[in-house]
């Protein structure tokens, strides 16, 4: 007895169709998650990537939990868009850029309530605990607003 594997008709439309998607969901990916560092970037006193790229641990840390959070929320807009690609495209991207905005107008309102001072704290040269508070405020903050997307 001979076993025949058998593929469907439509596996290689279905292939190049899967795989266009993630090119195409990992640009807008991309995208957003460029414009989200250069929002928390235009946001937060200093250049964090010039701070980012002298090592100062504050900005590090400060930086990587915005980042982090700026992925939960593209993660989520693409999620819960993916059933139709040329939609899901567009609205991943409208829902990530308006999770940007939100994100950062929050964190900022945070900040601006714990009265921490962030220009100080992301541009000292050792380890301040606030820069935990401000890390913090973007991963939850960022997860709030990943949610309410879906």
């Amino acid at each position: 007895m001979t076993t025949t594997l058998a593929l469907s008709a439509t596996f290689g439309s279905d292939l190049l169709r899967g795989i266009g998607a993630i090119l195409l969901y990992g640009v807008v990916g991309l995208v957003l998650m460029v414009v989200g560092f250069y929002a928390i970037d235009l946001a937060t006193p200093g250049q964090l990537s010039k701070l980012v790229t002298r090592g100062l641990p504050n900005a590090v840390i400060v930086t990587a939990s915005g980042l982090l959070s700026m992925a939960f929320i593209v993660v989520v807009a693409i999620y819960n868009s993916a059933s139709d690609l040329a939609g899901g495209l567009i609205s991943s991207l409208v829902y990530g850029l308006l999770g940007v905005i939100v994100q950062v107008f929050a964190v900022r309102l945070l900040e601006w309530v714990t009265r921490i001072d962030v220009g100080s704290t992301i541009e000292s040269e050792t380890f301040a605990p606030a820069s935990m508070v401000v890390a913090a405020a973007h991963l939850g903050l960022g997860l709030v607003v990943a949610v309410s997307i879906s």
